[in-house]
């Protein structure tokens, strides 16, 4: 059975798909800034576990409140100007949708202020 039948039959079980991007599952190093639960900024040093267009899941060792205001930046070498890559995203910004306790730490979806990319004709 091919992914895409299961995935169909799965949103049918589980009512429609809401996602509007296509989640990669990618396990990239960031730097996450936020507001804690308590009311203290932080700067923590955590992954990502999954990236779409419009947010990112986070696994992150604290909790926060849903709504609060994150940045997220992946540290990235120095790239030439040459490779013409001057307005690559190295810092992402967006509003925490959920938090899920796990284990020792937390699932935290973030939700991006605007898409990452849009389809061009």
């Amino acid at each position: 059975m091919s992914n895409n039948k299961a995935s169909a039959e799965e949103r049918s079980v589980s009512g429609p798909e809401r996602r509007r991007w296509e989640r990669l599952p990618l396990w990239i190093p960031v730097f996450v800034r936020g507001t804690d639960e308590q009311g203290r900024r932080f700067l923590d040093f955590t992954s990502t576990l999954n990236v779409r267009a419009g947010g990112i899941l986070l696994a992150i060792r604290r909790s926060l409140r849903p709504s609060s205001e994150l940045s997220v930046e992946v540290p990235a070498a120095p790239v030439p100007a040459s490779f013409g890559l001057r307005n690559a995203l190295s810092l992402l910004k967006g509003d925490v949708l959920r938090v899920q306790h796990c284990g020792d730490g937390f699932i935290v979806a973030l939700s991006f202020a605007s898409p990452l990319a849009t389809a061009q004709p």
